[in-house]
């Protein structure tokens, strides 16, 4: 069954909820405040738990099962993940280039055509 998610702007809440295409509600009594509240669509997007999962018979790839299991996890277990993988960049800054050397400085800007 499908996922959505849903935002309650009174008590500034998200949820989610499992619906069958047949019992799809655009509008949904908030689990918090008991108010209504709408689908919230970007979170959907963040999270691609709009999108159809695929059963373990169906994943292909390492990739597949990485993306499977990243979707599970919370924003604070990504961020832990993604602060684990990062680490060696700042170990690599810290060291000392050869004399007469210097480092490049990275724009954060990025230009799209």
């Amino acid at each position: 069954m499908p996922t959505y998610s849903y935002y309650c702007k009174h008590c500034d809440s998200t949820f989610e909820l499992f619906f069958s295409i047949n019992n799809y509600k655009e509008k949904a009594r908030c689990e918090t405040c008991k108010k209504t509240c709408t689908r919230d669509y970007i979170e959907d997007v963040l999270s691609q738990s709009a999108s159809v999962k695929k059963s373990d018979s169906e994943l292909k790839t390492i990739g597949d099962l990485a993306n499977r299991n990243r979707d599970r996890f919370s924003a604070d277990e990504r961020a832990a993940l993604d602060k684990k993988h990062n680490e060696y960049k700042d170990q690599e800054l810290a060291k000392e280039l050869p004399k007469g050397m210097s480092r490049m400085k990275k724009s954060n800007k990025v230009k799209w055509r």
